[in-house]
C-alpha cells in the first residue's frame, strides 16, 4: 500500500506540473575530446536559449575515436575527470538538467571500460548513472561491431526522480529490448543517448523510437549522433523527441544540432486516462 501511494503522489505531481520544454542535442564527435566538449556546450547553450530545462547528449559525445583503444585511453574514474567536471558545471551554469549522453569510465576489468549515462541537476550535481545493459553486435556486409570486447555491461534498470517527472535511462542498442523499458515502472519520460548505425538506423530507429514511446505511453527525448566520422563510420542521427501517443513532435535528420519540444504533463496525463493499457497488463514477469 505505500508503495502504491507514493506512485500516486507522484503522478499526481507530475500532473499539477506546468508544461516545460526538453532538447535532444545531435552532434558528430570525432576523436578529440577537447573539441568535442566544445561542440557540446555550444549545443547546450542553443538549447538552453530556446528554453530547455531538460538537455540529453548522445551517446559517446565526448569521443568517437579512430580505434576503440581511444575510447579505453580516456575512461574516467566515477566522480572525477575532464568529461564529469564538464557535465557538472555545464548543468550548474547553464542551470538546466543534462544527460551527459555516455561517457567512458573504469570497469571492474582493466581492459575494458563501462559505457555510462549520467544525470546532473541543475546545481551540477549528479543524481544517476545508467550503464548499458545490451552491448551492440552485429556482422553485417563490411560492418562489424562487438562491443563486448571492450564494454563491461551494466546489470542495474535506472529510473531517476526530478522536477519533470520519473525519467527512464537506456542507451542505444538497449532501445531493441522492450522488456527493459517495462522494468523501469511509472515512467514519465525515457531518453536514449545513441549511436545508431546509418545501416541500422535507417530501417529500425524510428519505428523503434516510437513504439517505445506509444507501449509505455511516455515521452521519449532520443539524442543522437547523426553523420560521417574521422573513423569512417556513418551514424544515422534523426534525433527525435517523441509523445506518448507515437507523435514526433520535433527531429533532426542529420548533423550538429538541437530538437526542442514541449512537454505537457496534463496531456500526458489524459492519454492515460484515455487509453489506460499500462493497468491491463496481466503478464507482468518482466
Amino acid at each position: 500500500m505505500q508503495d502504491e501511494n507514493v506512485t500516486q503522489r507522484r503522478v499526481a505531481a507530475h500532473v499539477q506540473a506546468k508544461t516545460f520544454k526538453v532538447a535532444a542535442v545531435q552532434m558528430a564527435s570525432g576523436p578529440k575530446v577537447p573539441g568535442n566538449l566544445s561542440e557540446a556546450r555550444r549545443l547546450i547553450e542553443k538549447a538552453v536559449d530556446q528554453g530547455a530545462r531538460l538537455i540529453v547528449l548522445p551517446e559517446y559525445f565526448p569521443i568517437m575515436g579512430l580505434n576503440d583503444a581511444d575510447k579505453l585511453a580516456v575512461r574516467e574514474q566515477p566522480g572525477s575527470g575532464e568529461i564529469q567536471t564538464f557535465l557538472s558545471e555545464t548543468a550548474r551554469e547553464c542551470k538546466a538538467w543534462l544527460v551527459g549522453g555516455s561517457i567512458p569510465l573504469l570497469a571492474d576489468a582493466p581492459d575494458k571500460m563501462r559505457n555510462a549515462c549520467l544525470v546532473y541537476d541543475d546545481n551540477g550535481k549528479q543524481v544517476a548513472r545508467y550503464d548499458k545493459i545490451h552491448l551492440f553486435n552485429l556482422e553485417l556486409g563490411n560492418e562489424h561491431y562487438h562491443e563486448g570486447r571492450i564494454i563491461e555491461a551494466g546489470e542495474q534498470v535506472v529510473v531517476v526522480d526530478s522536477p519533470f517527472g520519473r525519467i527512464g535511462l537506456a542507451i542505444c542498442y538497449d532501445l531493441r529490448f522492450p522488456e527493459l523499458f517495462r522494468a523501469m515502472q511509472d515512467i514519465n519520460i525515457i531518453v536514449l543517448p545513441s549511436a545508431f548505425t546509418e545501416t541500422t538506423g535507417k530501417m529500425h530507429w524510428e519505428i523503434l523510437v516510437r513504439a517505445r514511446a506509444i507501449e509505455n505511453l511516455a515521452y521519449v527525448v532520443a539524442a543522437g549522433q547523426g553523420g560521417y566520422h574521422i573513423n569512417g563510420r556513418e551514424t544515422h542521427g534523426n534525433s527525435m523527441i517523441v509523445d506518448p501517443w507515437g507523435r514526433v513532435l520535433d527531429r533532426l535528420p542529420r548533423g550538429s544540432g538541437v530538437v526542442v519540444a514541449e512537454i505537457n504533463p496534463s496531456y500526458h496525463a489524459s492519454l492515460r486516462a484515455s487509453l489506460p493499457a499500462l493497468s491491463h497488463r496481466t503478464l507482468t514477469s518482466c
